[in-house]
């Protein structure tokens, strides 16, 4: 992924109504954008480096969008989740995913009552796929580390209770965080923000359903999936 022109660098003011933002930008101010809907636990420090997009489109009311944060130990951080489907999409077709996941590719695959991301039809079976974006960590302890979901998620349980009943019915059921924090070396379930969705991961692994992460190469102009990192599972 190319940003061209390349982001914008800021100064984040503040994070509101979850969906805002209020930038500083060469001494002006500039609302944009916010496109997580999670807690941001740690990165939304009053004038923190951040760097925003500029979209073309008329239509749009917000004319920019916070697409990177940078902590205080200069790790740089993606905070639009909906990058994390654009990078394993880029990634199934031409990056280290692709020999992995090598067939048809659909996006936005019905099951059930349910959506996945993807869905990779194979010489021999249907893959289904979800990827799910990670920016909480690293915190305490254990450097490196880094946790999803970073509060409670109904949503994401929902998913993973998706995917058993894919793999249930003979289908290839993965889960990949795609990791958006260039300090994170390794992914856990956040079972001390959400621990039914640690349970529910745990159950998940036992059914079959595959759990992996991917870290990635962040910068105010190229974006890209770079290596797999290990994922940490309760123990039962």
């Amino acid at each position: 992924m190319i940003f061209e022109p390349p982001l914008l660098e800021g100064r984040l003011i503040r994070r509101y109504k979850r969906f805002f933002a209020d930038i500083e930008v060469n001494g002006k101010t500039v609302t944009a954008h916010c496109p997580n809907t999670g807690a941001m636990t740690g990165l939304l420090a009053p004038n923190e480096r951040v760097w925003i997009s500029r979209s073309s489109n008329p239509r749009r009311k917000l004319r920019w969008t916070w697409e990177l944060a940078e902590l205080p130990q200069g790790f740089v951080v993606g905070v639009n989740t909906h990058r994390a489907n654009q990078l394993v999409a880029e990634s199934l077709m031409t990056g280290i995913l692709q020999p992995h996941f090598a067939g048809e590719i659909t996006r936005e695959y019905r099951f059930e009552d349910s959506r996945f991301d993807f869905a990779i039809q194979g010489k021999d079976v249907l893959t289904v796929l979800e990827v799910k974006s990670v920016t909480l960590g690293p915190e305490g302890p254990e450097p490196g580390m880094g946790y999803f979901p970073d509060a409670v998620s109904t949503r994401a349980r929902k998913h993973v209770e998706a995917l058993v009943r894919a793999r249930s019915q003979g289908l290839n059921a993965v889960l990949l965080y795609c990791v958006q924090h260039t300090g994170i070396r390794r992914v856990a379930p956040a079972v001390h923000i959400d621990p039914v969705y640690g349970e529910l991961l745990q159950s998940a692994h036992r059914a079959g359903v595959r759990i992996l992460a991917v870290s990635c190469d962040l910068s105010p102009r190229t974006w890209r999936v770079s290596a797999f990192i290990p994922v940490d599972l309760p123990s039962d």
